[in-house]
Order: C-alpha cells, then structure tokens, then sequence
C-alpha cells in the first residue's frame, strides 16, 4: 500500500488556517478569556471561607445540612492546602467549560432526537470526538490559541460533549410515544410538545447528561494544565513531572473535593427542576421518621439571601483587601510600574530556580508576573506567540535544536546565563564493567535491551537515537524507550531499590547525582558532542516591550556554586513554596538583586562603564597568577557593561597577537627577566600599563622531608639522589633560560643536573607523586604559588644572587589600547593587587577547579564585595 500523508495535509491544512484565519482565533480567544477571567473574578475574588459558606449554603439548599456542613469542610480544606486559588481557576474552567457545552450540547441533542437523518449524521462525529485522545486537542489548541485557558476550555469542549448530546437525545426519544401523541391529538404545536412534554419528562436523562459534562470537564483539568491552563491542572502536572508525591497527593484531593461537590449538586439540581425529581424528594421526605432536620432544606428565597450576604460580605472584604495591597505597592520599585511580564518553564531543576528567581526579582522591581509550567513544544510555541515572554531553560545547541530551528524566526537569544552542560547515559554504581559507552555493547541481555529515555521530544533523544547508538554499534541491540523526565527518574529509583541493572539519560547539572551514586558512562568517541549552554529566550519584541528586562537577562549570569545552593533552597522549602525558597536565598546572597537587575541611578546603575558594549580580547597563558587576574577582569568588566573573550596561548603566540592587534591586553607579563626576550621583540607595538603584582621571585624547592638540601649550593654532588634531573617548567619561560644558562652554571650544577623541560601542570604533577612517594625532587617553582600552601616546600637558597632580583608581574596590551579603551587604561593603571589577595584568590580558583575559573573568580568577588568599587571605578 502506498503511503498515506494524511499528517502532512493536516499540518498544511492547520498553516492555512494559521495564516488566513488569525482574526477568528483571535476573537475566539478573547471571548473565552474574558468568561473566563469574570468567572473567575467572582469565584476567586472573595475570602476562602466566606466562598466556602456560599457553596456551604448551595449545597443546604439542594441537598440539606449534612451536605452543607460536609461542602463547608471540604472547602476549607482545599483552604488549608494553599490551593484555595488553583481550585477557583479550576472551577472557573470547568464553569466556562460545561456552560458553552450545554448550551451546545442540548440544541445539538434535541435536533437529533427530532431528526433521524441528523442522528445517524452525528453519531459517528461524536464517536471520534469521544474516543480521540484528548491530548490530541491540545496541539491545534496550542497553536491556533497559544499557551493559556483557551486551549483548555476548547480541548475541554470538544472532549465533554457527546455524553451531553447523547443523552438528552436519548431522553426525548425515551419519552412515551402515546403522550407525544395525545398532546398533538389535543392541538398542541410542536414547539409546545417540546417545551411541555418532552423535555420536562426526559429532564432527569437530560441532567444525567449534564452531570456527565462536568465530569469530563473536570477530568481535563490536567490536560489542560499542560497546555497553561493553570489552576489545579497545573499543580498535578508539576507534581506528576517533577515526582513530588505529597503535592500530588493535595492537588488529587483538591480535585476529588471540587469533583464530589460537582456531582452530588448537579444531581440534586435535577430535584430541584424536573417534576419527577420534586416528587421523588418529597416522598423520601415524607418517608423519613428520624432525624428530620437533616432533610430540611431551606426554600430558594432564604438560600438567596443566604449567597448574596456571604457574597456582598466577601466582595466587602475583598475591595478593602485591594486597597492594603495598593498601599503596600506604593513603598516598592516603580520601574516596571505594574507591567505584566509573563514566563514559562519546563519542569527541570534549572528552570525552576531560575524561573521563579526572575519572578522574585521582578516583582521586587514593581513588574505583576505570570508564570506557567509546560512541555517544551507549548511553551516554545508560546514564546514564539508571545503568549509567554521569555524562558530560561533552552538548552542549545542540541536538546532543544528542533524547537530553536522551528520558532527562530519569532525569538530572540538573550544570551546563556550557565555551561557548559553535558549529556550521558548513566548507570548506578554497582552496575560493574560498565564504565563506557563501549562497554554497553553485548550486554543488552542485562539491561533488558532498553535504555530509559526522556521525552520524545527533547533534541538528546535525537541525538542519543540518530549518532550515539550508531558510533557505538548499539542499534538493534538496545531500545530507546521514550517516557518522560519523571518516568525515567521513577524508573531509575525502582531500578536502584531492587539492585537492578538499568541505564537511563542524563545530563549535568542535575540533582539525581546528588541523591544516587551513580556513573556517567565515559563517551571515547565524543559522539554526544559538546556540553550546552543553558540560554533565556524571548518572543521578538520583547526587547522593545521590556528593554530594562531585556537588558537584565542579556547580562545575566550563575555559577554552578549559585544554581546549586539555589536549588537546595528551593528544595528545602518544599513543594509549593519555590519562591519562599528563592527569598531566602536571596538573603544569603545580599546584593545579588542590585547586581542582576540594576535600577538606573540606584545601586545597580553605577556599575556600567563609560565604554559599556565595547568588546576586550583577553589573553593568557596557563599560569596561576594569569589565570586569576583574567579572570577576575573578566568578570569586572562584564559588570561593568563590557564583552569579553578568552584565549589561552603559550607565551610567544601571545605576545605576537597582541603586538598584531589581534588581542588587546594580557596580565602576566614576568619583567624584566622571565619574558625579556618577547618584551625586546615587540615593543614598538605594545603598551606597558604597569606592574600590579611585585616582587616575585624565581627559585628551585624540594619537600621539606629532604633533609640537609637548604641552598642551590647543597645541590652539588646530590645528583644521584635526584636521579640528575630538575624539573621545569615550558622550555618558552625565561626562567628556564636564567636557569640554564646562569644558575646551574654558577653553582657548578652543568653535567651533573638535566633540566627536563615540561610544563607548569606537569612539573607540579611530579611534585605530587613524589610527595606521596616521599621521594626526593627538585623543581622550579616561583612565589607567589599555591604549592607552597599545599605542600611543605623548602625555597633553595641562592646566595650567589644567580636569579637575579624579583621581577614585576606587568599588564601589557597592544599600543592602540589606550585609544581603542580609554576608561579600561586608566582603571589597569591603577591595579593592585596584594599578596594575600592574590593569594586567597588563586586558592578560590584551585578550589573550583579546572573548568570552573570564572565562576570561581565570582565567588572571590562575592567574598570581597568591595573590590569591584575600588578597581573599576565609575564617576
């Protein structure tokens, strides 16, 4: 059979809609949403318990005082639950919902009951609409309507409507034909038949139907919740993806209680206005002998009264509730003066924290917020829209690839605010023999032949299905078993309970390497690629709506220290409470608003440069003191409101591309020994801007444990204790010269010692090992170095004076710097830097690590919150 592309015309027929008819969706969506917000107005508006007398007072009026006092209780509990205003959302939707259903509904039932052929018409439409899975209504929802209410209440629609139908055709085709008989007999018009045969017998079947509408509008709210819709839906779904059992617990109560109310109050509305219900109520009412108070039920005139006080009470309470937050609003920021900002996220640990960081923030600087949690697919679409206004959490290049590709036209990068990222496959650490990528082939018996994956959707899938399973020869022996982020983890948790083998995708940061013991499957081949940069995407305009937003996020930035301690906060504060565990990061971490959301003329606002958005090339070559001080300027500058980039290079590509012009300035130029021979070469096309560290010293150390070697002259003769050897550093360094050519030479060391010519990382490498082996080993260091603080070294003595004296270490930068960064020369001028904050600085950065520099750089900063002031100046 040839291939049917009923998808492609699908999707062609939805661009077409797209394109030509906007105007329609547009007032579709306004209609809605404007139902939508006065339901909700009215039902969310008031005070919980006084709302929850109101629906109290509904429930005595149609079912009596056990109900109502039930009603009441359950109430207040979604109250006590802190989900008072997901449950009103999630009335309202349902409230919308049903109505236009019914209204639909109803009309549609009674034609069909009436006409046969309509009937057989309808049948088989109903039956696709019912049985279609309901999340197939969200993607056309999403995309002719955006992220929000909308899709819901039209998935929600479309899904409740056939019971509605069905039954109330059902109903009148149950009414007695002989009475539909007699009445025309008797010269009553159809309209009349209808109105005062029909319907009011098939009334009950009718309500029936209703019940069943609501029901199913209410089953939707979750689905709904993945499309925006918000309310309870979305508390299910956050608690569904990010595996928090307890608010899945409260939510699922929250929704059985709006669902128990719902149901018993549209079956007793069928008492209340079918004649056959009345009559049925009143026999049990006449029947019952004990405890007849608790079938008392008031008469509609005294439970009207009964809502309106409550109401007009709660409404009372609400206006002067408006009022203390007006009052309140006055004392905050006006910068954003109330704009709305809305944002979205996927419910990933980083999105979370960063999301609801920005909304704290935010809010602190006078912007109203919105914040919806979605799948990747909404919320890009959303964005895109400009339903949502910006996200933190897109993953580029790779995860989120197909979502940039599909939507670029319609965002825009504000730029990456933490990386790199990395993507795995992991295994749990008793898992032995699987410590690589390359070890996973022949062993897909032990792991059942599935790897567990996340969403389909997500770019890693594709990658881990297209390449990494293909560069490893793994096709056909392991299946990619697509899920979701929480399902993974669930199985991966189950996995680890019982002591099974699995192996599942992963990526860092995340906290499930905190909670397990888990391996990171090594990738040879480097078939995942790169690590990502986690970017803030905005919808085109957003720059314009917001520019002071938008500027803020373009310069935002955390480190992997930050992100954690946030998310351990966010974490310890429990579910729910994401922006109380924000808040109280916040005030461990004084300042940090000012810093990522300066105020213009306010704390924040000195901090841009006079040359803010000129762009430094910075250079450096892999000493300690380079690597501290670039990266310490690194970070002031972007404070400041330059761009940066850093290379890396050996000393002589180092000072040739400063001298060419193609980097502006370097801080670890060692004069006017160590890097004499560069500084002769290509002077007449540099710029010496000072020294900033000074004196230094250059000598040879061996381990305190190396008993009577004291000076360079106690070297001689000691050859064979040191196998012959000194190590040193990179053959380009100077002092590598001044060594042999100078300091062997004077002490009489030239034939006895070779220099081994390595690198700095090296030379300390073998420092290292023959520390743990307690071997003897002498090797050129230089102070300040951090392997003085870490191991107990003794400096040789040169009383010969065969080094020379301490140098300066000078900041250099090519000769038109002073033209090209006028503010920047006069601040490197001024820099200084002590040897105790050189010092703790360069520990900092060797606590960090490798990789980590620049955030370990920040953290010094944080530690010394002055220096920025002092070195960078702003009049």
């Amino acid at each position: 059979m040839p291939r049917l592309s009923f998808g492609s015309w699908v999707e062609d027929a939805v661009d077409w809609l797209q394109s030509n008819l906007t105007w329609i969706f547009d007032f579709i969506k306004t209609v809605l949403g404007g139902m939508y917000d006065g339901v909700n107005a009215v039902l969310g508006g008031g005070e919980p318990l006084l709302m929850a007398g109101i629906f109290a007072v509904i429930a005595f009026w149609l079912r009596g005082v056990i109900p109502a006092v039930a009603t009441f209780v359950g109430f207040a509990l979604i109250d006590s639950l802190a989900l008072w205003d997901e449950a009103m959302a999630t009335l309202s939707l349902v409230v919308v919902a049903a109505v236009i259903t019914i209204v639909i509904a109803v009309p549609t039932g009674i034609w069909a009951a009436r006409n046969s052929r309509v009937s057989s018409a309808l049948r088989p439409v109903l039956d696709v609409m019912q049985t279609m899975p309901a999340f197939v209504y969200l993607i056309p929802g999403v995309m002719f309507f955006g992220v929000g209410v909308t899709p819901g209440v039209i998935a929600t629609i479309v899904f409740a409507m056939p019971p509605g139908v069905r039954m109330t055709e059902l109903g009148i085709r149950q009414v007695d034909s002989e009475l539909v008989e007699a009445a025309e007999a008797f010269g009553t018009s159809p309209k009349h038949t209808l109105t005062r045969v029909q319907l009011p017998l098939a009334l009950p079947t009718i309500m029936a139907g209703i019940n069943q509408v609501i029901m199913l509008a209410l089953s939707m709210v979750v689905i709904g919740g993945m499309a925006g819709a918000g309310g309870l839906g979305e508390k299910v779904y956050a608690a569904i993806t990010q595996l928090q059992v307890g608010l899945a617990a409260e939510s699922g109560i929250a929704v059985v209680i709006l669902a128990m109310y719902l149901d018993r109050m549209t079956g007793a509305l069928n008492e209340r206005v079918s004649p056959l219900g009345r009559r049925a109520a009143a026999k049990v009412a006449a029947g019952a002998r004990r405890l007849k108070f608790t079938h008392y039920k008031p008469g509609t005139a005294v439970a009207m009264t009964g809502v309106v006080v409550l109401a007009l009470v709660a409404g009372g309470l609400n206006i002067a509730g408006s009022s203390d937050a007006k009052g309140s609003q006055a004392d905050a920021s006006d910068v954003g003066q109330g704009q709305k900002i809305n944002m979205g996220y996927i419910p990933w640990d980083e999105g979370i924290a960063s999301t609801f960081l920005w909304k704290e923030i935010l809010e602190q600087r006078g912007y109203e917020t919105g914040i919806t949690q979605l799948d990747a697919g909404p919320l890009y679409s959303g964005v895109a829209r400009g339903d949502i206004d910006f996200q933190t959490d897109s993953w580029l290049p790779t995860t989120h690839k197909d979502y940039w590709d599909k939507y670029s036209d319609q965002l825009d990068d504000m730029g990456a605010w933490y990386g790199p990222t990395s993507l795995e496959l992991t295994v749990p650490s008793y898992v032995k023999g699987i410590d690589s990528l390359e070890d996973l082939k022949g062993q897909g018996k032990k792991f059942d032949g599935k790897i567990i994956g996340i969403e389909a959707s997500a770019g890693m899938m594709g990658t881990l299905n297209k390449k990494v399973l293909k560069e490893y020869g793994l096709e056909g022996e392991y299946k990619v078993v697509s899920s979701s982020t929480s399902s993974m983890l669930a199985e991966l948790n189950a996995s680890i309970k019982k002591k099974e083998p699995v192996v599942v995708t992963l990526w860092s940061p995340h906290w499930a390497y905190g909670k397990h013991d888990l391996k990171k499957l090594k990738d040879p081949k480097g078939a995942w690629g790169k690590g990502e940069e986690v970017h803030t995407v905005a919808h085109k305009g957003f720059a314009k709506k917001a520019p002071a937003v938008a500027k803020w996020l373009k310069d935002f930035k955390l480190s992997e220290e930050q992100l954690t301690s946030l998310e351990n906060e966010i974490q310890n504060a429990g579910q729910g409470k994401e922006q109380d565990g924000v808040r109280a990061w916040l005030k461990k971490n004084d300042g940090l608003v000012d810093k990522l959301a300066p105020v213009p003329g306010g704390a924040g606002g000195s901090q841009q440069g006079k040359d803010a958005g000129k762009t430094v090339n910075m250079g450096y070559f892999p000493w300690d003191e380079a690597i501290a001080s670039t990266y310490l300027w690194q970070n002031m500058l972007e404070d400041r409101g330059y761009r940066t980039t850093v290379k890396q290079l050996d000393p002589g590509p180092l000072y040739t591309g400063l001298a060419q012009g193609q980097l502006d300035v370097q801080f670890d130029s060692w004069l006017p020994t160590t890097h004499k021979d560069y500084w002769d070469r290509y002077k007449d096309n540099l710029t010496d801007l000072g020294s900033w560290y000074g004196p230094t010293s250059l000598e040879l150390s061996v381990p305190s444990y190396v008993k009577g070697i004291d000076s360079l002259e106690d070297l001689k003769g000691q050859g064979k204790k040191f196998k012959g050897k000194i190590i040193g550093i990179e053959s380009s360094a100077g002092m590598m010269g001044t060594l042999n050519k100078k300091v062997l030479k004077e002490y009489g060391l030239e034939g006895e010692y070779k220099v081994v010519s390595s690198s700095t990382s090296s030379m300390l490498a073998e420092l290292n090992r023959s520390i743990k082996k307690k071997e003897p080993v002498v090797v050129t260091l230089w102070s300040p170095h951090w392997a003085y603080g870490k191991h107990d070294l003794k400096k040789l003595e040169d009383p010969k004076g065969a080094w020379g004296e301490g140098e300066q270490i000078h900041t250099v930068a090519k000769k038109d710097f002073a033209k090209d960064f006028p503010e920047l020369t006069g601040w490197l001028k001024d820099f200084k830097l002590s040897e105790a904050q050189l010092a703790s600085l360069e520990v900092e950065l060797q606590k960090g690590g490798a990789g980590k520099e620049k955030e370990s750089a920040r953290r010094w900063m944080n530690a010394n919150p002055d220096v920025v002031a002092k070195l960078a100046p702003v009049s």
